[in-house]
């Protein structure tokens, strides 16, 4: 297998064969999408036709890391552990569409669920619609692709990914940053001295400011290495999983997008009004 066979980067051939099968526009061919009615015709509009669903999947095992009772630290192995394992479901879900000759993905959702098989272990998923354009891009070389010749990735909705593009952008990936944080517990006499009392808790609020910020940071250098002009539709979650209450995973993602050209207006319809009676 070379570096560049889907195979090779853990897709599995029953996958590979249900995506040979997909050959939309041919006769007796199909598309699989899991786009809405609605989201399905404005991609259309927009100048992109289905190809098929694909998807990525990696069962990941996250480690422990134990955090000082009363510091407030980052738990670097743990965030590198959530991190690689949503990196893994997208880049098996690129290859799918690459394998289906894609030029993006769109409507993707990244999820993590938790399994029986242990405490801590997990699925994270990635699945979208692999799509290919009917024109190539405006300027440049014509790819929709993103600057690593990958196909693009998007988590918007239909309605904004027609939005998007009608303005003139192109989405160049999902960019994503994480960080798994331990939050100090409160000191026996602060909590007493705190008892019956309106006050901020300082140590609570830097922490959670603290972590917010580390994954905001990481989505925005992902976005610089695609050489974005911004992110769209940023979102930044937070999550407990089975660590307890006292550390929290803070998880921000968005979608990279570039200028097709200088303008960005939609042209607003026109009203019409019947002569008929």
């Amino acid at each position: 297998m070379t570096a560049t066979d889907p195979t090779a980067q853990g897709v599995p051939a029953d996958a590979m064969r249900r995506l040979a099968e997909l050959q939309p526009g041919k006769p007796g061919s199909i598309f699989t999408s899991d786009l809405s009615v609605n989201e399905f015709l404005l991609v259309r509009e927009a100048g992109f036709r289905p190809l098929g669903l694909v998807l990525g999947s990696s069962i990941y095992h996250v480690g422990i890391q134990l955090g000082r009772w009363g510091k407030n630290q980052e738990l670097t192995t743990l965030s590198q552990a959530m991190y690689h394992a949503r990196e893994l479901a997208m880049t098996r879900m690129e290859a799918e569409a690459a394998q289906l000759g894609a030029d993006g993905i769109v409507g993707v959702r990244l999820s993590v669920e938790a399994r029986d098989f242990g405490s801590d272990i997990a699925e994270f998923i990635a699945i979208g619609t692999a799509v290919k354009a009917d024109a190539p891009a405006p300027g440049g070389n014509g790819s929709w692709r993103n600057a690593k010749g990958q196909p693009f990735t998007s988590d918007l909705s239909g309605q904004d990914f027609w939005t998007l593009v009608r303005a003139g952008y192109a989405p160049l990936g999902m960019v994503m940053g994480t960080c798994v944080y331990h939050i100090a517990h409160q000191k026996i006499g602060s909590m007493f001295s705190n008892i019956g009392r309106n006050v901020e808790i300082e140590p609570f609020t830097q922490a959670l400011y603290d972590a917010r910020e580390l994954a905001m940071e990481r989505m925005q250098r992902e976005a610089e290495e695609l050489h974005a002009e911004g992110i769209v539709g940023v979102q930044l979650n937070s999550h407990n999983h089975r660590w307890g209450g006292h550390t929290t995973e803070f998880f921000a993602i968005g979608t990279a997008v570039r200028p097709l050209r200088e303008d960005h207006v939609i042209e607003r319809p026109t009203m019409v009004l019947s002569l008929d009676g």
